[in-house]
């Protein structure tokens, strides 16, 4: 595949200096990544300048330079320079283009919110598949195309990567491809140029405020996908207030939108629902018609999920009664309040949830205490490296619990010991309701030690992964597989 410089770039304002009909073979925004004949750009991040590394890229073979100012300490008398205003934009409009705008090839759903995509993403592609459509989906827990799975870095890749994935999405002929679009993603635009069918909104709480700064910056990183820019169907949960004010938006701008909550105005609403321990059951309003149906996901947030992936299915065009059918049979979301196996009948339960901002917590700690006819028990901690505002808030959101096990998450290059010491300033004058086990296993390991008949232990924060972050290192450790290793060794 090779397009020329000025096929790439047509109709974008810009400055080529050089052969126009230069052939691009490829496009990088890593100098490492360069391969001979590609197009290379130079991106300004949040820790490097890839200007800097423009003489490294020529010499690895890149061809083409995309930049946004002169580049006075490389030698660029044999390549081709393309100067541009915004090189983050270019890139990828210019990705989208190389791989033949994939986007436009098949309905392509972006869900963003605080909590609730990786969940709504599943239930989006199950809706799909039960109307006999092809999907692939691109967020936290990995990437998958139909059968196939990949892992990713990012929730949402940088634009380069994702493009080159829709193109192989659009290559293996899926039909729907479901996406979370993070915060980050919207701020750098890594979706810029693609092309969404649906865009939807879940929820806005604390979360990313080192990045964002304030709170505001933060919801209008968001509500880009639901600017002009973005173009779309909308689905909108308005139980928060940044909802309301995107539908507000959204209304001024004639689109088309679907509205969920659990409020009586919403078009998507509950009118009666019923906690059971190992699904719920529910009574909706869909736009007028009721439906009866019970799905496997526990807790209050997964009818906020049901509801939006709901209200995404009929946008997509699928028939609600197709769609509350394809919900009945709804799959079991890995890290997402997800019951820990055991050898043994220990009589109490262990949950595995993705829970790391004080929201979701909490709407973790209710659903689980909702279902639970003993005491509730917590495992938390809070990454490194991260806001750190949000840890005494975590650890007031954790006194809902009975009891808590505070603990490392991911600490970082962070001591993991001051990390506790942040959280526990959230939990002052309450010393006889919590422990702390700094090393994570001993923490899961202390909770299960204390925990009778009837309890129910909710270890969260770190879900689907399998990983630990302890300084530059990678450790293995997945939460679900340490909790079934000390069940078995407590009761076997």
């Amino acid at each position: 595949m090779s397009k020329t410089v000025k096929e790439l770039f047509s109709g974008i304002q810009c400055t080529i200096i050089g052969n126009e009909n230069e052939e691009v073979s490829g496009v990088a925004f890593n100098s490492r990544d360069v391969k001979p004949g590609d197009i290379f750009f130079c991106i300004v991040g949040l820790k490097a300048d890839g200007h800097t590394y423009a003489q490294d890229a020529i010499d690895r073979g890149a061809k083409v330079l995309v930049c946004e100012r002169s580049l006075s300490t490389a030698d660029t008398s044999d390549v081709t320079l393309v100067m541009v205003g915004d090189s983050r934009r270019a890139m990828a409009r210019i990705a989208s283009r190389y791989y033949d705008t994939p986007s436009e090839h098949f309905k392509l759903v972006g869900i963003t919110g605080t909590n609730g995509k990786t969940t709504t993403t599943y239930l989006v592609e199950h809706i799909a598949q039960m109307a006999s459509m092809k999907t692939a989906v691109v967020g936290t827990v990995g990437i998958r195309i139909g059968d196939e799975t990949l892992k990713s870095s990012h929730t949402t890749p940088e634009s380069v990567d994702l493009q080159k994935l829709f193109c192989k999405m659009d290559k293996e002929c899926c039909d729907v491809v479901a996406i979370e679009v993070s915060s980050h993603a919207l701020d750098l635009d890594r979706v810029w140029a693609s092309r969404f069918a649906v865009t939807a909104f879940t929820n806005l709480t604390q979360d990313h405020l080192d990045y964002h700064k304030t709170f505001e910056s933060y919801f209008e990183a968001k509500a880009r996908l639901f600017s002009p820019d973005y173009p779309a169907k909308r689905v909108i949960c308005i139980d928060d207030k940044w909802g309301k004010e995107l539908l507000r938006r959204c209304s001024g701008q004639g689109d088309d939108v679907i509205t969920t909550g659990f409020t009586t105005a919403a078009q998507i609403h509950p009118i009666n629902v019923e906690y059971l321990s190992d699904r719920t059951r529910m009574l909706v309003e869909v736009r007028g018609a009721q439906y009866q149906f019970d799905y496997p996901l526990v807790g209050k947030f997964n009818v906020s999920n049901i509801m939006t992936a709901l209200g995404i299915g009929i946008q997509l065009g699928i028939p609600a009664d197709v769609v509350v059918s394809a919900l009945n049979d709804a799959p079991q979301i890995p890290g997402r309040l997800q019951r820990v196996p055991s050898k043994a009948d220990c009589g109490f339960s262990v949950y595995v949830d993705y829970a790391h901002t004080p929201d979701a917590l909490e709407k973790a700690l209710g659903a689980v205490k909702a279902i639970t006819t003993g005491r509730t028990i917590v495992v938390f901690g809070c990454g490194g490296d991260r806001d750190t505002t949000k840890r005494p808030i975590m650890g007031s959101v954790a006194l809902g619990a009975d009891y808590a096990i505070v603990t490392s998450d991911n600490p970082r290059t962070e001591d993991p010991a001051a990390i506790v010491d942040d959280i526990l300033a959230g939990m002052t004058g309450h010393e006889d309701r919590y422990e702390v086990h700094v090393d994570r296993r001993e923490g899961i390991a202390a909770a299960i030690a204390v925990a009778k008949p009837g309890d129910s232990i909710l270890i969260a924060g770190k879900g689907h992964e399998d990983y630990q972050l302890v300084g530059d290192q990678v450790l293995s450790f997945d939460d679900v597989k340490v909790a079934e290793e000390e069940l078995n060794r407590a009761f076997c």
